[in-house]
Parts: structure tokens; C-alpha cells; sequence
């Protein structure tokens, strides 16, 4: 019985582990950003009135819908004023809710451009600059201190696993938390992740 009870704690904290990571991915999404590059490019394509650029951020089969809103949008900037306003904030959260659902992912609305990861803005900036060495470095010092953090966390609990029933289940908690950070760590460089 304990031990049942011990796999469905340590289950239920995977669970838990792997709900707050898809969580922290898709709440720090790129594109659903009022600074992020849909938007931008959105802003442009209405201040030249080509539709064109926009359209690499949909699919095939979203395209006219999207022709059609830029069309429509165009027509109510005319109005000018808050009617210009609203028409831009409609493309921008036609455009964008399209584009992520091209990507298989929610959409949960526009999200001030603070939201932006700042991996995400490093990345951005190696694409301005033509340089990822920052990127790279960056993110290959978060890994580090987060891969040492949960080795540490490990190794004290390994050193007293067999003292009791207690310390070795702290043991096991904190070896599944190292273990799976580094086996989804090591699954996301090898095969890349989906961006949700």
C-alpha cells in the first residue's frame, strides 16, 4: 500500500512537473505578442497596403480569410481615428489567432511585448545582427546552472537515500526531477521543439 502510494505521489509529481513545463512554454509564446514579428509585420504590411509579406504567416489553406480581412481592415482605416485603431487591433488578432492555429496552438489573445522571452528576444537580435554567439552563450549558461542545480539536489539526497524510507524517497524525488529535466533537455536539442 505505501509503496502504491509512493509511485502515485511520485507520478502525480510528474504530472505536475510536466504541466507547468508545457505551461511556462506556450505563456511565453513569440507570436501572440503586440511587439512580436506577426504584428510587426502586420504594421508594415498595412502602412504599405501589400498584403503580400503577411502571407508567410499562414498557411495555403488561410490565405484568402486572410486577404479578405486585410481588405476589410483597409477599408475601416479610412474612417480614421479610434475606427482605424480598432480595424489594426481586429487584423492584428485575426492574423495572429490564425497563425497560431496554423502551428497547432492555442490562442489566448495579444499579449503586451514585455511577455516576450528573453531567449526568444536573443534569438531575434542573432537574426538582426547575423550573430547567435550571444544566444548560445546565454543559453548554454541557463542549461548548465540548471542542469548543476538538480545534479546537487541529487547527490545530497543520494548520500542519505538508504538512511530511511523518508530520505529515499526525497532521493527519488529528486533524482526524477534530474533525470527527466535532462532527458527532455537533451529530446528538445536533438530533435527541437514544437513552438506552442
Amino acid at each position: 500500500m505505501t509503496k502504491r502510494l509512493n509511485t502515485r505521489h511520485i507520478l502525480i509529481g510528474l504530472i505536475i512537473f510536466e504541466i507547468l513545463f508545457l505551461y511556462s512554454v506556450n505563456a511565453k509564446a513569440h507570436c501572440d505578442t503586440l511587439d512580436g514579428p506577426v504584428v510587426e509585420t502586420a504594421r508594415q504590411a498595412l502602412a504599405s497596403g501589400d498584403v503580400t509579406p503577411l502571407l508567410k504567416w499562414v498557411s495555403i489553406k488561410d490565405e484568402q480569410l486572410i486577404r479578405t480581412a486585410f481588405k476589410n481592415t483597409m477599408e475601416v482605416r479610412k474612417l480614421g481615428g479610434k475606427a482605424k485603431e480598432l480595424a489594426d487591433m481586429y487584423f492584428f488578432e485575426t492574423l495572429v489567432r490564425i497563425h497560431r492555429e496554423g502551428e497547432g496552438a492555442s490562442y489566448t489573445g495579444l499579449k503586451a511585448g514585455s511577455e516576450i522571452d528573453p531567449a526568444v528576444a536573443l534569438a531575434d537580435k542573432a537574426l538582426e545582427t547575423g550573430s547567435v554567439d550571444k544566444l548560445t552563450g546565454v543559453l548554454t549558461d541557463a542549461a548548465a546552472k540548471s542542469i548543476r542545480e538538480r545534479f546537487s539536489r541529487a547527490l545530497e539526497t543520494k548520500k542519505h537515500a538508504d538512511e530511511s524510507v523518508s530520505a529515499g524517497r526525497e532521493f527519488v524525488e529528486a533524482y526524477v526531477v534530474f533525470t527527466h529535466f535532462v532527458e527532455n533537455l537533451h529530446g528538445s536539442v536533438k530533435g527541437g521543439t514544437e513552438h506552442h
